[in-house]
């Protein structure tokens, strides 16, 4: 099933152009805010407007480079507040000064190190409690006057609430890098395993068939030429069309950018007539029984069944030592249901047990793909049997196997 990749948040999605836009708004709404607080104070010095407007400007001015340098910003504001106090301004007079850099605060947080918000709150903090603490010297008033606590709890809450925001922020886009790069490598991983099981399906059943056909014409040769040129011939044609399929495979690798790969030839069960003709010529007879109404299948159930039928015969093939198995695909309302069983006695001396390799190990990861069933073993009367269950949805996905299946019931 295809999922579309997650869209980035707005703040990515914006163009750079609206964010000059903005970011020069913010710059102009900062400087009247702060003119205005220069001006309409009850204070014994009463700037002039033109000079609280150039100060306002040259104040606000370095906000226009807050996004991609929070923290040169940050230390500009800072300094900003000791020289207004020096020029005798009081610190009331400038507190949206106090709140920028509280915003600032939370963005170096955010992207930065984390040592690098906890050096810009403490900063932030230091500089407006040591402003507020000038003030109060210089009105004549004690250290601890009334009101000094609750400010600096003010002040230290402000700073705080950044810190926490900030973080919160920058945590929260570690967790979506961590999770994208799961998400890539468990991606990575399953297109290892889709390819190593596409591999191992195509080339497994192949191979058996050209060994058996190499076997057998290497014995009728002297007696049955005939015979010798039919298993050459059907070498040649299994070759040809695993050829085919390991192209198919290294082409989708070889592509630049990551794609669905491709289904390799005989991919669905529409397909099945030619793992029947490539069986028989190996001297195995698939008797295929079709049940239930045939209809389009979601590609990923088509292929898995049709390669658990072709994984199926070649064990036949390889191990059953028997002229014939039977297979059973069965249409139902929600599932489909395929079954592959032999009278067989059983491998060659000297050659591996059916199941010791990875062919029945494929079978029950593509079966747990699609949250099916799979059972593969020894009949009670002798020979092997291996049944599938697969889950059919309501409505294939558009990317079903091609050729629709009419409905039919029989022995092919």
């Amino acid at each position: 099933m295809h999922h579309d990749p997650p869209r980035p948040p707005l703040t990515q999605r914006l163009p750079p152009g609206a964010w000059t836009a903005l970011t020069w708004c913010a710059v102009a709404v900062f400087a009247l805010v702060l003119f205005v607080t220069l001006l309409n104070q009850d204070r014994d010095v009463h700037p002039e407007a033109p000079a609280a407007a150039a100060a306002a400007a040259v104040m606000a001015l370095p906000l226009a480079g807050s996004r991609r340098r929070p923290s040169a910003v940050l230390a500009v504001l800072l300094a900003e507040i000791p020289v207004a106090a020096a020029a005798g301004v009081m610190a009331d007079r400038i507190w949206p000064v106090f709140l920028a850099a509280d915003i600032l605060t939370g963005l170096v947080t955010a992207g930065r190190a984390r040592r690098a918000g906890v050096v810009a709150a403490v900063a932030a903090l230091a500089v407006q409690q040591a402003a507020w603490q000038f003030d109060l010297w210089r009105g004549g008033h004690r250290a601890l006057a009334p009101g000094f606590v609750g400010l600096t709890l003010v002040l230290a809450l402000g700073v705080l609430v950044a810190w926490l925001a900030g973080t919160s922020i920058r945590q929260r886009r570690e967790y979506g890098r961590a999770l994208r790069a799961h998400a890539t490598a468990e991606a990575v991983t399953a297109e290892r395993l889709r390819i190593a099981r596409e591999l191992h399906d195509m080339v497994a059943h192949s191979i058996g068939v050209i060994a058996i056909q190499a076997g057998a014409g290497a014995r009728v040769m002297d007696a049955e030429p005939a015979k010798a040129r039919e298993a050459l011939t059907a070498i040649e044609t299994t070759s040809r069309e695993t050829l085919r399929g390991l192209r198919s495979l290294l082409g989708v690798l070889r592509r630049p950018e990551p794609r669905p790969a491709e289904p390799a030839p005989f991919a669905g069960l529409a397909d099945l007539d030619a793992v029947v003709a490539m069986t028989a010529a190996a001297g195995v007879r698939v008797d295929v029984r079709w049940r239930g109404e045939r209809r389009p299948l979601p590609a990923a159930v088509d292929r898995s069944a049709f390669r658990i039928v072709q994984e199926a015969v070649t064990n036949v093939v390889r191990h059953a030592g028997v002229a014939r198995c039977a297979v059973s695909i069965d249409f139902r309302d929600e599932e489909l249901r395929v079954e592959i069983v032999d009278d067989g006695h059983g491998p060659a001396p000297g050659a591996p047990p059916r199941g010791g390799g990875y062919g029945i190990a494929g079978m029950r990861e593509r079966v747990a793909l699609l949250d099916g069933d799979l059972s593969a073993g020894p009949r009670p009367g002798g020979g092997f049997r291996v049944a599938a269950r697969l889950p059919v949805p309501d409505r294939p996905d558009d990317d079903h196997a091609p050729g629709a299946m009419t409905s039919a019931e029989g022995v092919r």
